[in-house]
């Protein structure tokens, strides 16, 4: 297949693009190399994908819908990985006209640039910011949503606007609310990544809300490989499902873990206004759709990435 991913340079885009290279198809990677996160590692990330000959990679903003449209173009595309967005769930507190047009702009123009080029699928990132402060767990792709973010709020929206645009046009949508995804090519401001550079530069290590935080951590290859199963799956015209492993870790004990190992110097602090208590959610969905269910646990990986973390010089600068 060719496969058009947007936002190839970041996190999840990188390990989705490199996953599907790896099954031989055809990558054609964009991304606008935003500096709310670092862009010599972004760069650094392309550069890693640009060995394999498949892959394609073009500086282009979704918020520009003609270099959009004229990138997509006569490629002759199949489906479109959309990872691109304005992420950062206390940014948007601060910039949330950002979001706004990334998050929602952004996505519209992906949705008319499929509809223009007759491409049937989208697969999409949602969150599972979407459900809030809830306290009804496991989280059920069912259950009311109770965003308390802007950046949440526009991932609802996308989930509204996917849920329109499977009734009017050709295209089929597939939502996924990912939860705490961890892993290789990680954003040094994830929580793994940054007990990593606490203990490698032996600097303190602040936990947020006394470590009583609990998170549905994901392992990133897990939740390719649950993409890619989902992009080769006939699916309805619009579908959204939890990416999560259903079993929540409290986060100082995680890090007390690595601390066995590896040395931190551990802080307790106040929980920050922005934070979530607890994700927690169902898979029983994307079990009963595709055939995956082995999900890795954090601390059966935690001390893998963190020598893969130690093996890229770039992450500790």
């Amino acid at each position: 297949m060719k496969i058009l991913v947007t936002g190839a340079a970041g996190f999840i885009g990188t390990n989705i693009s490199m996953h599907f290279l790896n099954k031989k198809n055809t990558i054609y990677g964009i991304d606008n190399y935003d500096d709310f996160n670092s862009i010599k590692l972004k760069k650094f990330r392309i550069k890693q994908l640009k060995k394999n000959k498949k892959f394609y990679f073009k500086k282009i903003d979704i918020t520009n819908r003609n270099a959009l449209f004229n990138f997509v173009k006569n490629k002759k595309i199949n489906m479109i990985i959309h990872m691109a967005a304005q992420a950062g769930v206390r940014y948007s507190i601060i910039n949330p006209k950002k979001y706004i047009n990334v998050n929602l702009n952004g996505f519209m123009n992906v949705i008319f640039a499929a509809k223009k080029n007759n491409i049937n699928k989208i697969i999409y990132a949602s969150s599972s910011s979407v459900y809030g402060d809830s306290k009804n767990f496991p989280s059920k792709e069912t259950h009311k949503l109770n965003q308390k973010n802007i950046y949440a709020v526009t991932k609802m929206l996308n989930e509204k606007m996917a849920e329109t645009y499977s009734k009017i046009t050709h295209i089929k949508f597939v939502g996924l609310r990912f939860f705490t995804i961890y892993g290789e090519f990680g954003r040094p401001d994830m929580f793994l990544f940054k007990l990593f550079k606490s203990s490698f530069t032996n600097r303190e290590f602040q936990i947020n809300n006394f470590g009583n935080h609990l998170r549905d951590f994901t392992y990133v290859r897990d939740a390719c490989e649950i993409v890619f199963k989902l992009s080769l799956k006939k699916t309805k015209k619009n579908e959204v499902y939890n990416v999560c492993s259903n079993k929540p870790e409290n986060i100082l004990k995680i890090s007390k873990y690595f601390n066995n190992k590896y040395p931190v110097k551990i802080k307790l602090i106040n929980k920050h206004k922005a934070d979530i208590l607890k994700t927690h959610g169902d898979n029983k969905k994307l079990k009963k759709t595709i055939s995956f269910s082995k999900f890795k646990k954090i601390k059966n990986q935690i001390f893998k990435v963190y020598n893969w973390y130690k093996s890229n010089k770039i992450y500790k600068m």
